[in-house]
């Protein structure tokens, strides 16, 4: 008979990922880890100490894996490829991101992700004179879009005839038309 295959921290954490894409978050359980391993629960304890322990590290790599499709995107700017990554994200992992945006958020995580957007849009040429809370609404109105646009895609509800090429054109149309309507307003342009 041939030796057991050892169990490590990452086949545990890949296998509760296979889990979460199937069946959500609350589907992993160490049972659920340990039939999808084909062990018992034993490994899994000893290389977490809770599955809350395991649950965080789950989560490390699903931003790892955020972090991968972003960084394989193509645009001129951060808005855009932040936009084509959370598309891709509600592509690849429906699931995953669906539970992910009726999550909880922690507000430590997302100030700080609003600051680093904020400072890059207070660096760009046009936006460097607009005020701190002109930036801060048209963020929070690309993220509306953005989210909203991504979640419909993870349900599946967009037109069939919407390619992804088309939904990437409609992410970017769309964030066009916000900055061009806020820049508009700061001009005194549009009332």
């Amino acid at each position: 008979m041939p030796p057991k295959a050892k169990v490590t921290k990452d086949n545990i954490v890949e296998a509760a990922l296979a889990i979460a894409e199937k069946n959500g978050f609350s589907s992993i359980t160490a049972r659920s880890v340990a039939k999808e391993l084909g062990c018992s629960v034993a490994p899994l304890y000893v290389n977490f100490k809770t599955m809350d322990v395991l649950m965080q590290a789950l989560m490390k790599k699903i931003a790892s894996l955020s972090e991968e499709l972003l960084a394989k995107q193509q645009g001129e700017d951060y808005f855009e490829r932040i936009g084509k990554a959370s598309l891709a994200f509600a592509r690849r992992y429906p699931v995953i991101f669906r539970e992910m945006v009726l999550m909880p958020v922690d507000k430590t995580v997302q100030k700080k992700m609003q600051v680093n957007i904020l400072t890059g849009m207070a660096q760009d040429e046009v936006m460097k004179n607009w005020s701190s809370e002109e930036r801060r609404r048209l963020l929070i109105k690309m993220n509306v879009f953005q989210l909203g646009l991504a979640l419909m895609v993870a349900n599946n509800s967009l037109p069939p005839e919407l390619t992804d090429q088309d939904q990437e054109d409609l992410l970017m149309e769309t964030g066009e038309e916000l900055y061009l309507m806020q820049k508009m307003k700061r001009e005194g342009t549009v009332i």
